[in-house]
């Protein structure tokens, strides 16, 4: 009998992570970066330029060209009191891409630092983009969980809210690395291949490529495609709750072309994976075409994958081949007359999904008691700790700045 997923108990996913182990920079060379080889269940290692060694020539490879967008904003209070307002996601407009162009207004749910001492009234601060002085100014709005509803104006319509953020906002690398944001992170904390503003923080898997990386990739006759999910600063937050069915997933946005549509039906709706982001991204695409299969004239709204519908779906449901669901998707959007699928998901990828188009995953060692980790764990039916033990044994960094694994079940 399968094992219900939302009984599953995070404590079971712990593992002794030691502060010295986290790596608190990147390499010097990116591509440098230890590598652990999990295939079958024999684990070894190598260095990450050896990484196309271990790929299938006729494979499809698949990248999140997200990026990281400088989204920590500080405002200092008449009473000298310092506040920082996380951009987490667009509000007003919703989308992305607009909201970056707005050039007067623009209104962010942000998560807010010593919110104690911004009970009420505007925060104000002068700043100078591209040599014109402004006052940028936020004023809180409604509350939602632990994020709060931003409203930003600026009295200079020359200057978007993106030229705001990439002058004045600074870089949010992750709180487990206990240290302030440095210049350097500006660089080391994008991948190379970045191009889609959004992300609160990086896919770190794609971290460790570099173009002579993925020159060697191509050379050996595989595949590449791009898909996009901005990542949001949930991908940190811990499961407090004992089992997972208490822990809420946070929304991301995805965005996937017709290009990357085709090329995954043409690799007969398979791909390797770089990073958990693009795993989530794929599986999620599978969903959304078991939706568009089963009821082809299904709105925009009804498209979203809500956390738990991967396990709340019917045996004949899952029994729809991922070429037909990528089909599906093909079709809804000549359909609509789009070249791009834009929506978001909350998938949860735990111990009991069944992964329908992700083959191989190249990812990080993640947070004792995350959601990656779970993600990970159904992948290899549960052979995480081999991997986790080989690792802590055998020197490798861990979390975002730390070393890599391809994982071949």
């Amino acid at each position: 009998m399968k094992q219900d997923p939302k009984h599953i108990h995070i404590s079971e996913f712990n593992y002794p992570l030691p502060n010295e182990r986290i790596a608190k920079f990147p390499l010097s060379v990116r591509d440098q970066s230890k590598l652990l080889i999990y295939r079958h269940g024999a684990v070894s290692e190598d260095i990450f330029t050896s990484l196309p060694d271990y790929l299938p020539a006729d494979s499809l490879m698949i990248f999140n060209n997200t990026k990281v967008i400088q989204a920590r904003l500080h405002f200092r209070k008449e009473t000298g009191a310092l506040i920082e307002v996380f951009c987490l996601e667009p509000i007003q407009p919703n989308e992305y891409v607009l909201n970056f162009q707005q050039t007067g207004h623009a209104a962010w749910l942000c998560m807010i630092g010593n919110l104690k001492k911004w009970k009420e009234g505007v925060l104000k601060r002068e700043m100078t983009v591209k040599n014109k002085i402004l006052i940028l100014t936020a004023e809180r709005g409604e509350c939602y969980g632990t994020s709060h509803w931003v409203d930003f104006r600026w009295n200079n319509p020359e200057v978007t809210f993106a030229d705001i953020l990439e002058t004045f906002g600074e870089l949010p690398i992750p709180p487990y690395l206990n240290r302030e944001t440095q210049e350097s992170d500006k660089e080391t904390y994008q991948t190379v291949y970045s191009k889609i503003k959004g992300s609160v923080a990086a896919p770190t898997a794609g971290l460790h490529f570099t173009s002579r990386v993925l020159n060697a990739i191509k050379e050996k006759g595989v595949d590449v495609e791009e898909l996009t999910l901005h990542v949001g600063a949930g991908t940190f937050k811990p499961v407090k709750s004992e089992e997972i069915e208490g822990h809420e997933m946070h929304t991301e946005y995805i965005s996937v072309t017709r290009n990357t549509l085709e090329k995954l039906i043409a690799h007969e709706g398979k791909a390797i994976a770089v990073g958990t982001t693009s795993v989530r991204t794929l599986e999620s695409l599978y969903h959304i075409g078991v939706t568009l299969f089963n009821n082809p004239d299904a709105t925009e709204q009804e498209l979203p994958v809500k956390q738990w519908q991967p396990y709340d779906i019917s045996a004949e449901a899952t029994a729809v081949s991922s070429v037909d669901a990528l089909q599906a998707i093909l079709h809804y959007l000549s359909r609509h007359e789009m070249d791009t699928l834009h929506t978001s998901t909350q998938i949860i990828i735990a111990p009991g999904y069944e992964y329908k188009i992700v083959k191989a995953i190249i990812t990080n060692f993640h947070q004792p008691q995350s959601t990656l980790l779970l993600l990970v764990s159904a992948f290899l039916h549960g052979d995480w700790r081999k991997i986790y033990d080989y690792a802590l044994s055998h020197e490798f960094r861990f979390l975002s700045y730390g070393d890599s694994s391809l994982l071949i079940p």
